[in-house]
C-alpha cells in the first residue's frame, strides 16, 4: 500500500492540472483569511505608515479587476507558449518525450501561480463595498471607518503575488526556451536514467548472479497494459501470510494481456490469492519512469535514432545521447544487478523479481541504436569511445566482452554502411579500442 500511495501521488502531481488546482484552492483560503483580517480592523495599523496610501472602494475594485483581469490573460499566453513547446518538443525530439514536458515543475508552477492570483483577486473583489463619495482623512483610513469597504490588507497581499507573478512571468520566458533545448533535454533525462539505476541497484562492485525462479503454479493477467507498479512489500507480506514464493515473470515497464502470466506461485493455491496478488500490479497505458529505467535508456535512444534520420541528420544530438548511454551503461556494469525488492535484507526473500542481467540492458541501449550508429562516421567514433570509458573502470570480465562485443557489432555494421577514408577513421578507433580492453 505504501509503494501504491507513492506512485498516486507521484501521477496526481505529474498532471499538468495538479498544481494549478492546488494554488487556486490556497489562493482562495488566502483571500478569505485576509478579508477577516481586515473586517476585524487588521487594517487600521497600516494607518501609522503614511506611505501606504489607503484606497477607497471604487480604487480598490478597479485594481483588483485589473489584477483579474491581467492574470487570467497571462494565464492564458503562459498555457499557448507551452502548449507552443510541447508541440515542438513532441515532433523534434519524439512524442515519448510529451510526458517530460508536461510533468514539468517550472511550466506547471508558473501557470499555478497566475491562476492562483487570479483566484485570489475574484475572491477578494467580491468583499468590496461601494461607499457614499463623502470626504476623508488619513485618519480615517481603516476600512471599518470608511464608508463601505475596502479591504487594504488584502490589497497589499495583492500587490506582492502582482510582484512574485512579475518575477515568475520573467523566470518562465527564460525557462521555456532553455527546456526544450536539446542539450538541456538530454542532461535531464540521462541524470534521471543515472539516479534511477544508482536507486534501483544501491550494491556496487559486486556481482553476484539472480536468483533463479521456483516455478509454481501460473498466475495470469486478466487487464490489458504496461505494467507501471509492482507493490513488492505488499507481495512479500502477502508471500510470508501464506507461507509461498513468488517468481515474477514480467517487470516493470512490461506489456500484458489477458491470460499472460504475471508470476509463479509455489506452495498455495492460487484461486485463494490471485485476487488480491493482482491488486499489487498497477495496468496503464503508458509507460512511466517510476521503476522502470529501460523507460529512459528508451527516451535517449529515441532521440539518438531521430537525429541520425536522414530527415534530420543531425549527427551532433545522438553522439550526446550515446555520452549519456555510455555514462549509465558504465554505472550499471559496476553494479550488482540483483533487486533487493523485500523490506529486510534477508536470503530468503519469498518474492524473485524478474531476473535483469547486463546484456540486455547494454542490448536495450547500445544495440538499438547500432545500425543507425553506424551510417555516421562521427557517430560511430564516439559510440567506441563510449564503450572503452564504460569498460575502464571495469573488473568484471564478462560485463567487459559484452561490451566489446557490441563494438564489433558496431563495426560489422559500419563496414556494410562506410567506405573510403570514413571506413578507415572508424576501423583505426577500433583497434585502438581492441587493445585498450583486451584481456
Amino acid at each position: 500500500m505504501t509503494a501504491e500511495i507513492r506512485f498516486f501521488w507521484t501521477r496526481l502531481n505529474a498532471n499538468y492540472w495538479f498544481y494549478p488546482a492546488l494554488f487556486s484552492i490556497l489562493a482562495a483560503l488566502l483571500a478569505v483569511a485576509m478579508v477577516a483580517i481586515d473586517r476585524a480592523g487588521g487594517a487600521e495599523m497600516l494607518s501609522d505608515y503614511e506611505w501606504i496610501v489607503p484606497m477607497r472602494p471604487k480604487g480598490a475594485a478597479d485594481v483588483l479587476i485589473l489584477m483579474a483581469g491581467s492574470m487570467i490573460g497571462v494565464a492564458s499566453t503562459v498555457f499557448s507558449i507551452t502548449l507552443v513547446a510541447v508541440t515542438y518538443a513532441s515532433g523534434t525530439y519524439g512524442p515519448r518525450l510529451l510526458t517530460n514536458f508536461m510533468e514539468d515543475k517550472g511550466n506547471q508552477l508558473s501557470l499555478a501561480t497566475f491562476i492562483g492570483s487570479f483566484v485570489y483577486a475574484l475572491v477578494v473583489l467580491r468583499s468590496v463595498r461601494a461607499e457614499n463619495e463623502t470626504p476623508s482623512t488619513g485618519a480615517d483610513a481603516a476600512a471599518t471607518v470608511l464608508p463601505g469597504f475596502a479591504p487594504q490588507v488584502s490589497l497589499l497581499v495583492g500587490y506582492a503575488l502582482m510582484g512574485v507573478c512579475i518575477g515568475v512571468l520573467v523566470y518562465f520566458l527564460n525557462h521555456v526556451p532553455s527546456s526544450i533545448r536539446i542539450n538541456k533535454v538530454l542532461e535531464q533525462i540521462g541524470r534521471r536514467l543515472v539516479a534511477a539505476v544508482r536507486k534501483t541497484y544501491p550494491v556496487e562492485d559486486e556481482f553476484g548472479d539472480a536468483r533463479e525462479p521456483e516455478g509454481g503454479e501460473p498466475l495470469t493477467a486478466r487487464d490489458t497494459g504496461y505494467v507501471q507498479l509492482i507493490d513488492f512489500q505488499d507481495l512479500e507480506t502477502m508471500a510470508r501470510e501464506a507461507d509461498a514464493t513468488f517468481s515474477l515473470r514480467v517487470r516493470t515497464g512490461d506489456f500484458v494481456h489477458r491470460d499472460l502470466p504475471l508470476m509463479d506461485v509455489k506452495g498455495a493455491d492460487v484461486a485463494d490469492l490471485e485476487e488480491k496478488i493482482r491488486e499489487h500490479f498497477t495496468l496503464g497505458p503508458t509507460r512511466t519512469p517510476a521503476q522502470d529505467p529501460q523507460f529512459l535508456i528508451d527516451e535517449l535512444v529515441e532521440i539518438g535514432l531521430r537525429a541520425l534520420s536522414p530527415g534530420i541528420n543531425d549527427p551532433f544530438t545522438a553522439i550526446t545521447a550515446l555520452h549519456w548511454l555510455g555514462a549509465a551503461m558504465s554505472d550499471l556494469a559496476r553494479r550488482d544487478l540483483r533487486k533487493d525488492v523485500c523490506s529486510e535484507d534477508s536470503d530468503d526473500c519469498p518474492v524473485i523479481p524478474c531476473p535483469d542481467d547486463f546484456s540486455h540492458y547494454a542490448e536495450r541501449s547500445f544495440g538499438s541504436i547500432r545500425s543507425a550508429v553506424a551510417t555516421s562516421p562521427n557517430a560511430a567514433k564516439v559510440m567506441i569511445d563510449a564503450l572503452e570509458k564504460a569498460c575502464v573502470p571495469l573488473t568484471h570480465r564478462s560485463r567487459i566482452e559484452v561490451l566489446r562485443d557490441h563494438a564489433r557489432l558496431l563495426m560489422d555494421q559500419a563496414r556494410l554502411a562506410l567506405v573510403g577514408p570514413d571506413l578507415k577513421m572508424v576501423e583505426d578507433r577500433y583497434r585502438d579500442f581492441e587493445a585498450a580492453t583486451a584481456g
